[in-house]
């Protein structure tokens, strides 16, 4: 079996938590913070616009060499204006549990993201994600930090940098 991976961000955002929680849980808004270079396409014709516990979207991506895989991901828990959790049903990975937390602070809102994630073939799979899973996973968190920065604006309140990424 591989290792059990998990990766964390927190983001300082310059909005109201309303506004951020009506872009995050909204489906459709996921390609504007995905890198182009995926091809990430929603093909769910159903998915709706409103997240909800039990909600199924399903995607095509393409994480390596332009190949495309499908994936299916499980809404399983929504709070809502506090977080919600999606867990992948198919998909590349053999476990993907992702937790997307808000949380209204002095000026806007702060965002945490919580992603434990295993890939599948045993030791392999452990390489693999040290030699290039890892680094996608990194590339891709870097992206919807910038493309967050261009849609609500830089934080101002702190002299730092608001992102935090931990990958273990």
């Amino acid at each position: 079996m591989s290792k059990t991976f998990s990766l964390k961000t927190v983001q300082y955002i310059p909005t109201d938590l309303d506004t951020a929680w009506a872009f995050f849980s909204n489906p459709e808004n996921l390609s504007a913070i995905t890198p182009k270079q995926l091809g990430f396409k929603i093909i769910s014709k159903y998915h709706g616009s409103t997240m909800y516990a039990g909600q199924i979207i399903e995607y095509i991506v393409k994480p390596v060499l332009g190949i495309p895989l499908y994936w299916m991901t499980e809404i399983t828990h929504v709070q809502p204006l506090q977080y919600f959790i999606d867990e992948q049903r198919f998909g590349p990975y053999s476990l993907w549990h992702h937790q997307h937390h808000f949380k209204a602070i002095n000026g806007g809102v702060e965002m945490t993201d919580i992603v434990h994630y295993r890939i599948p073939f045993g030791f392999l799979g452990n390489i693999a994600n040290a030699l290039f899973v890892k680094k996608q996973l990194k590339h891709i968190f870097n992206f919807r930090f910038q493309a967050i920065e261009e849609r609500f604006g830089i934080w101002q309140k702190t002299n730092e940098r608001s992102q935090t990424l931990q990958v273990h």
